[in-house]
């Protein structure tokens, strides 16, 4: 096993490069409150710049920087559409309902990402002359779709959800955390992606790896209303150009470090799918691989905590599904000690359960019975 371990629980567990702390280390800094940081200031130019849209703001965290982007849309009482598995609707506490008054409507994910056209459409047609109905003011997509196995939306269908969503009176909002990985997935720039939302935010701490934030960005009008709402929310920061260096950093050129990510994320797919009692449940084409230890409906605690162990640390991101995220700070040989891992606790447990006569294996007690979520399935599509 290698010295280090390896921490594939998420892609923001990375540390600051040597380039983002030196960086940070000589950041000129002012009072953004006021604007006046020359930094930040930088950072929002070029955020908005590589994004394809007018203006840009600096948030703490992602789930800031969708609140503020869809709240800067949305009215109190009006309707916000979001598919089931996004992280918007499942992650993010609830949010825009209890902090703007939202009535977040979910919409059923297929298992490419994609909002289910019925139900959208549904739920854009109320009529909103009916003052018993809420009226949809904007509609959420997610690219890549964490619990749709990491993939990347097509360019058409951003583009084409888009203007259903204008003729009917709503603006799209993108969550694009993890818009790079997207862009190099599809092998186009992030602006091809950006420019089609009305408002799109993408974090720096994800796969970019900067220690903290995100930026939200649209049309000016648009962010100025977002910059208010994040001041009520307590996200304004003072000499944050500290922070924005770091993300400044993390957006030279990261092209390079996201496609070796993939290549990890791809190769850790293909070895441990061969190994017995592994499922792998998705078509991995970013950094993310999902994948079940044992019969389908039970914990993988016992997995988790065997690997834990020898070094190897994930997470069952939903019940009974393991998510493992590929990131810049996992060498190519931390990914072959991943795969090890894997392998030798697959075989001890199996050949303890074995050796206790439990009918379906250690790894298959418990009484849940979930099921994986749209996107993630036993045959990898």
């Amino acid at each position: 096993m290698s010295e280090a371990p390896v921490d594939l629980r998420s892609d923001t567990v990375t540390r600051p490069t040597a380039r983002m702390r030196e960086a940070m280390a000589s950041a000129q800094v002012g009072d953004d409150g006021y604007g006046e940081d020359p930094t930040v200031n930088r950072l929002e130019g070029r955020a908005a710049e590589l994004a394809g849209q007018e203006s840009a703001c600096l948030m703490p965290s992602g789930t800031m920087a969708n609140l503020c982007g869809v709240l800067a849309r949305a009215q109190r009482g009006e309707a916000v559409l979001a598919g089931h598995l996004s992280d918007i609707y499942v992650f993010e506490a609830g949010g825009l309902s209890v902090l703007g008054s939202a009535v977040l409507r979910p919409v059923r994910n297929l298992p490419d990402g994609t909002l289910d056209p019925g139900g959208l459409q549904a739920e854009l047609t109320v009529d909103t002359a009916d003052p018993q109905f809420a009226r949809p003011a904007v509609v959420c997509l997610e690219t890549t779709h964490d619990l749709c196995g990491g993939v990347p939306l097509e360019p058409g269908y951003v583009a084409g959800t888009a203007a259903l969503a204008r003729r009917h009176g709503a603006a799209l909002h993108l969550d694009g955390a993890r818009i790079f990985n997207a862009a190099v997935a599809l092998g186009i720039a992030v602006a091809e992606i950006g420019a089609l939302a009305d408002t799109v935010q993408f974090c720096l701490s994800k796969g970019l790896g900067a220690p903290v934030g995100s930026v939200l960005a649209g049309p000016a009008a648009t962010i100025a209303r977002a910059r208010r709402l994040r001041k009520m929310l307590g996200g304004a920061m003072r000499q944050a150009g500290i922070i924005a260096a770091a993300g400044l950093a993390a957006l030279e050129s990261p092209a390079a470090a996201l496609r070796a990510d993939h290549h990890h994320a791809v190769g850790f797919a293909e070895s441990i799918a061969v190994i017995p009692g592994i499922t792998v449940l998705n078509q991995a084409r970013t950094n993310l691989v999902f994948f079940r230890a044992g019969a389908q409906g039970h914990p993988q605690e016992a997995f988790l905590a065997a690997c834990a162990g020898r070094g190897l640390r994930m997470s069952e991101l939903t019940a009974g599904v393991i998510r493992a995220a590929f990131h810049r700070d996992v060498l190519p040989e931390q990914a072959e000690e991943a795969v090890k891992i894997i392998r030798e606790v697959a075989a001890e447990l199996q050949a303890r359960s074995d050796s206790a006569d439990t009918p379906d294996g250690i790894l298959s007690s418990g009484n849940r019975i979930p099921m994986p979520p749209a996107g993630i399935s036993d045959d990898g599509s």
